[in-house]
């Protein structure tokens, strides 16, 4: 009876409670469980197990750039880092309000880094997250309009309660990258946040989009009420080099 009730369970795709179950019976408990207690404990098993597997597969989805988390952020006095200000920003409210974080500083300071950090962080909140690295997003958008995919690309990226965009700026954007990009920020304006890294001052952003017209709209949804985290300090890859 075990046997079939546990591949019932299997085939039902209540793993976590298989898995308890197995392992109850495995263990031959002299004080077997009341009715009521082993409801609980099966159920606890599988909201635990299906809430592991949402986490995972959020984390598969988002792609990060690193395997990062908000414990493993470097604060000492050589970077411009505010702790307390990162810890808030882990708490993911500022996703719940819909709200932009904006990182600037210059290559190797971590920008990249922290923004996967709160990411992973997001993804162990329940927040679906998605990690592009700008020029490789545009390029890819800008293929979706020649295969007749990028409606739905666009969709997925408008999915998302949390979007990052790292090491925007590298270079300008040009007419479709920048109507892309238009198209991204006034999908998510008020209803999702977003996370933007950048080695370029947020004061240059204006030259880099172009078109002041579409400029001027871009930046007002982005900037306007977002947390502005400028990071100032030695290269972090420069210095784990000189370490190692």
């Amino acid at each position: 009876m075990n046997t079939e009730t546990l591949e019932k369970m299997r085939k039902m795709k209540f793993y976590g409670m298989a898995r308890a179950m197995k392992m109850s019976l495995e263990a031959g408990k002299d004080e077997p469980f009341t009715a009521d207690e082993l409801v609980s404990h099966l159920i606890d098993a599988e909201w635990d197990d299906r809430h592991n597997r949402s986490i995972e597969r959020h984390i598969s989805n988002a792609r990060f750039r690193y395997k990062a988390a908000v414990e493993q952020i470097v604060y000492d006095g050589e970077r411009t880092l505010d702790q307390n200000q990162v810890m808030r920003l882990a708490e993911c409210d500022f996703i719940n309000r819909k709200e932009n974080v904006l990182i600037t500083g210059s290559t190797g300071i971590g920008k990249s880094f922290l923004a996967s950090a709160l990411g992973h962080q997001a993804c162990l909140m329940g927040y679906r997250t998605m990690y592009c690295n700008a020029t490789k997003l545009f390029s890819h958008l800008k293929m979706a309009k020649g295969d007749g995919s990028y409606n739905k690309e666009i969709a997925k990226i408008e999915r998302q309660h949390l979007l990052i965009i790292d090491d925007f700026g590298i270079q300008p954007l040009d007419g479709h990258n920048r109507s892309a990009l238009m198209e991204i920020i006034e999908d998510r304006h008020a209803k999702a946040s977003l996370i933007i890294t950048a080695q370029v001052p947020v004061t240059m952003w204006h030259e880099i989009i172009g078109e002041r017209t579409i400029a001027d709209a871009i930046l007002d949804r982005i900037v306007h009420g977002s947390h502005r985290v400028d990071l100032i300090g030695e290269s972090m890859r420069k210095r784990k080099s000189l370490l190692n």
